[in-house]
């Protein structure tokens, strides 16, 4: 972090050059602060850049509920569903964050996988019967 250097001047009177006060000392240690502290600015607004070029479509979530059904008993489960992305994405690299709004029975682990450009699969690893689930889905553009 920049520390910041109160620059002083040296003051001599005039009259008798009696020194009235000492200027700051012009040494590498506050030349250096200030190397330091153009560096450090020079890469937040080279941050700044790239975080302003990510365009809406980089940033946006798209949302979807799903309800997944198990018609098999424990440890099997037919639960595995495939959902289709509203925008094609460029790259399979996006993620899904899954969250548990209601469900009859144990859950488990909400597993995503098999994730493609247009799509991927979700499904849960309980014995519950039901679970209805909140996908967020970002990134991929």
């Amino acid at each position: 972090m920049y520390r910041n250097t109160q620059w002083l001047d040296e003051v001599k009177d005039i009259d008798t050059g009696e020194l009235i006060q000492e200027g700051t000392d012009q040494s590498a240690g506050h030349f250096n602060n200030m190397e330091h502290g153009i560096s450090d600015a020079h890469l937040a607004a080279a941050l700044l850049v790239i975080q302003s070029s990510l365009t809406a479509d980089q940033v946006a979530t798209e949302e979807k509920t799903v309800t997944l059904t198990n018609t098999q008993r424990y440890p099997f489960n037919s639960s595995t569903q495939t959902i289709a992305l509203s925008t094609v994405r460029n790259f399979a690299d996006y993620t899904v964050e899954a969250e548990i709004a209601d469900h009859e029975g144990n859950v488990g682990e909400v597993r995503i996988f098999d994730r493609m450009l247009n799509g991927f699969k979700v499904a849960y690893d309980g014995s519950a019967k039901s679970a209805t689930i909140k996908l967020r889905i970002k990134g991929g553009m």
